[in-house]
């Protein structure tokens, strides 16, 4: 069993930043892929980004911006974290926010992954 729990979420205005975290217990934490996803009300649970078990790689949602900045994963194996530094934020990523963990299969499939935390809400106010 791997136990997460999400934190770091909160209210931020347009433009803002947030960094959440998530801190695992249980089984080997480096041995997992780790991702991030989200749900907004009355939508479906979407997937954000994810990084290997190594931190070598990794994956985001088109939305994300990667290649700007605007959502960053990052892992660190030694203090059992995963991190998703949100910048730029707008009101259209208001959602709660979720970690989660698997061993294989695709990253950007909510249905791959094993263990999840129970979320933290990211509200961004315009």
């Amino acid at each position: 069993q791997v136990q997460l729990v999400e934190s770091g979420g909160g209210l931020v205005q347009a433009g803002g930043s947030l960094r959440l975290s998530c801190a695992a217990s249980g089984r080997t934490f480096s041995r997992y892929a780790m991702g991030w996803f989200r749900q907004a009300p009355g939508k479906e649970r979407e997937f954000v980004a994810a990084i290997r078990w190594s931190g070598g790689s990794t994956y985001y949602a088109d939305y994300a911006d990667s290649g700007k900045g605007r959502f960053t994963i990052s892992r660190d194996n030694a203090k059992n974290t995963v991190y998703l530094q949100m910048n730029s934020l707008k009101p259209e990523d208001t959602a709660v926010y979720y970690c989660a963990a698997k061993n294989s299969g695709s990253y950007y499939s909510r249905y791959e992954y094993e263990y999840w935390g129970q979320g933290t809400q990211v509200t961004v106010s315009s």
